[in-house]
């Protein structure tokens, strides 16, 4: 059976889930978990991903996100990628980390994305151990668990930096008391009986939605990638630039010429900048920027757009002149008429 196509376009949002391989344990500690929302939230940043919601269990993850530009397998393959040589290192082992690659549902979010963010967060009291309990010591599991963002939906106190929580919240009243409070019994109303799985709704073609949504993507969507399967972000969804005019201008703007900031060896803050902003204007992919720029391969481009986030987080003056450069291309890019 042909394995379900990779949905890709602009601000779509999706539920991302990874199971370890053989169902063994991709967390052993707590450091781990710690090391893997570290790597997440760099990766958020770097690929410009949202994320609304996430639980770790022992043996596998949920995530909530949305996708401005339409990279979610750029964004998982750096993330796993990433993780995996964390855990790998510290346990002093080798192989796959994961149970194949990553399972994604695209997510129609007006209708499915409040159920699902609640589905995500009941995860450490669906296991078998809780099957006969009563809400309320299900609940206490829920306040005692550590390592999810429910903690952030209900207490303004225990925010975390990486996560969207007003997207979720504006569903049960808003980020105010009473939103949390709406959101707090609307996770509550989830601990009496059984609970309806939204993700049933995607079972063998990966979309959760109802009829409209389905037929926008099946009419809008489906019928060009099939014929380009497993391709990056619809173009026709998404203002880009050529990737040839982005390297042009940049090089006017800067007054650095094309040979010097592409030579091979070369590792300036410039030549990272040009990265960044080819990925962001133009629907290429990293190892193609890598070959624009002078022969770089996938891991080096991204490790040198990571470099450049943490750099423009400490540096106002590059953080200034790159949004300088990037307000110049932001005006090519923009429709005409």
């Amino acid at each position: 059976m042909a394995r379900p196509l990779r949905i890709q376009y602009p601000d779509a949002y999706y539920h991302v889930t990874c199971r370890g391989n053989e169902r063994r344990k991709i967390f052993r500690g707590e450091q781990d978990r710690k090391s893997f929302l570290e790597r997440l939230a760099l990766s958020l940043e770097i690929y410009e991903v949202s994320l609304f919601c996430y639980v770790l269990m022992d043996n596998h993850f949920h995530l909530l996100v949305m996708t401005p530009k339409g990279n979610l397998s750029e964004f998982m393959r750096h993330f796993n990628v990433s993780y995996t040589c964390a855990f790998n290192r510290r346990h002093r082992r080798v192989g796959h980390l994961y149970q194949g690659r990553y399972k994604a549902f695209l997510i129609d979010a007006d209708n499915y994305l409040l159920a699902l963010s609640r589905y995500i967060h009941l995860n450490p009291v669906r296991l078998k151990a809780f099957e006969k309990k009563m809400a309320d010591e299900k609940w206490a599991e829920l306040s005692r668990f550590g390592w999810s963002s429910l903690s952030g939906y209900l207490f303004s106190t225990k925010r975390e930096a990486f996560v969207d929580y007003e997207t979720v919240l504006s569903q049960t009243g808003g980020d105010s008391r009473k939103g949390r409070q709406g959101y707090r019994n609307f996770i509550l109303s989830g601990l009496e009986g059984e609970l309806e799985n939204p993700l049933e709704l995607g079972r063998g073609h990966g979309i959760v939605g109802g009829k409209d949504f389905l037929d926008w993507v099946k009419g809008k969507l489906l019928d060009g990638q099939r014929r380009r399967r497993e391709q990056p972000a619809l173009r026709e969804l998404a203002r880009e630039l050529d990737p040839e005019a982005v390297v042009e201008r940049f090089s006017a703007l800067t007054g650095i010429a094309r040979e010097e900031l592409c030579r091979k060896g070369k590792q300036s803050v410039e030549r990272a900048m040009l990265m960044e902003l080819i990925y962001r204007f133009c629907q290429i992919s990293q190892p193609e920027i890598g070959k624009l720029v002078g022969g770089l391969d996938y891991a080096a481009v991204s490790q040198a757009r990571g470099r450049l986030h943490k750099r423009l987080a400490q540096d106002e003056q590059v953080r200034k002149r790159f949004q300088q450069i990037h307000s110049s291309l932001l005006q090519l890019s923009r429709p005409k008429g």
